[in-house]
């Protein structure tokens, strides 16, 4: 398919083919889900779904990726659209165009450039210690894939806390440091790798935060961040639990890079996707919690089509790495989407997890494609800061 929509007549597509178009674009072809077709042609770049190939078919609509066919049961496809034959691909193959905007991004000019991150994507029990030693196991299994940093999702100790408003629920909250952050630095500690885990801070009596705690390779306590924005949604119920964090935006130094820790609802604001960048972090981390509610079923496409796109946004906006690793599986009226997600500094998607599944990803950064964005999208050198005195406002008027 090119960039107006037309279907590219191909026959016997594989991956690694080169498809040459009559006028002039080309298109480099990848096996299914995390892999990408390569648009290099004149017509500019974006990112389209190309639907599901199925030996030689492809369906009619694509469902909210990064779902795949082979995995959904009694799922059928349709008929060929129009000319596109790829018998020779993976039966869940899914195609894409990559979002390059101005040429390809640069090839990594040292080693030491590249930064491997791990996210950790699991579904959580009542059992408390279960979750956690799956979250320990996650690390282990991140780091034997190569991770520095690793990511786990919001809350990874329990269940979502905040469905009801429950005042026994304040009894999982611990001091920090405490001993989930003990057992955190220590895995930290153990795999060399820098972590960014995700903890219910009680932090006086009374007084609960929801909070990011960065880990160093050494185990050392890195920092701090509290959530920022809270949440009062059916089910979300995150005001009764947390008050507003009092940390600011930070940019929090590591060995291996500087992390822009923030968490679930903050990414729906880019003033603080904006406020971390600016602090210098060169990756945004939200650990995430994240789903469709029962009932609200023809609404769901387009809630975890908005999400991404938020966090697809905040990449481009900023020129930054954005890392949001979700929970996946039913609790109670939630089913989280999962889709754990690494976008680099021009929007290109880098790794996606599945919705439906525990997963252990690791994807490579090149950090030099932060100032190779910034350079062709120089959005910081146009900003226009003596004209934002109204973002302190309430409302406008």
């Amino acid at each position: 398919m090119t960039d107006d929509g037309r279907w590219v007549a191909a026959t016997h597509v594989r991956a690694g083919d080169v498809l040459l178009l009559a006028d002039g674009q080309r298109f480099l072809v990848s096996p299914i889900g995390r892999k990408h077709i390569r648009h290099t042609g004149p017509l500019g770049f974006r990112e389209t779904p190309l639907f599901a190939v199925l030996k030689g078919t492809t369906a009619d609509k694509a469902e909210p990726e990064p779902s795949c066919p082979a995995r959904t049961k009694n799922r059928k496809s349709n008929p060929v659209r129009s000319g596109v034959r790829a018998a020779a691909l993976p039966r869940c193959g899914i195609l894409r165009i990559s979002p390059y905007h101005t040429g390809m991004p640069p090839t990594p000019t040292s080693e030491s450039n590249v930064v491997r991150i791990g996210l950790v994507q699991s579904a959580c029990t009542s059992d408390r210690e279960s979750n956690v030693a799956q979250a320990i196991a996650g690390i282990a299994a991140a780091a034997r894939q190569g991770a520095e940093v690793v990511c786990l999702q919001e809350l990874f100790a329990g269940q979502y806390p905040c469905q009801s408003e429950d005042h026994g629920t304040f009894a999982e909250a611990e001091a920090l440091p405490g001993p989930l952050t003990e057992r955190l630095a220590a895995a930290a500690r153990e795999h060399g790798v820098v972590l960014v885990g995700s903890v219910f801070e009680r932090r006086a009596r009374g007084l609960f935060h929801n909070t990011a705690v960065i880990f160093d390779a050494d185990g050392s306590t890195a920092g701090v961040y509290r959530k920022m924005h809270i949440p009062d949604d059916p089910h979300y119920y995150e005001k009764f639990y947390f008050a507003p964090g009092d940390t600011g935006f930070m940019s929090v130094p590591t060995s291996r890079l500087a992390v822009g820790p923030l968490v679930c609802w903050d990414q729906w604001y880019p003033e603080a996707a904006r406020l971390t960048a600016m602090q210098g972090a060169e990756a945004l981390f939200y650990p995430t919690a994240i789903g469709w509610l029962d009932g609200e079923e023809p609404l769901h496409r387009e809630q975890y089509e908005s999400w991404d796109t938020m966090l697809r946004s905040h990449a481009i906006a900023n020129g930054v790495f954005v890392v949001a690793v979700n929970r996946t599986g039913r609790e109670g009226a939630l089913r989280f989407w999962g889709a754990s997600v690494v976008y680099a500094p021009n929007g290109q998607c880098l790794v996606k997890a599945s919705h439906d599944a525990p997963e252990t990803l690791v994807c490579e950064c090149d950090l030099g494609r932060i100032e190779w964005s910034r350079t062709r999208w120089p959005f910081f050198r146009d900003r226009r800061i003596d004209a934002y005195g109204k973002l302190l406002d309430r409302w406008g008027g």
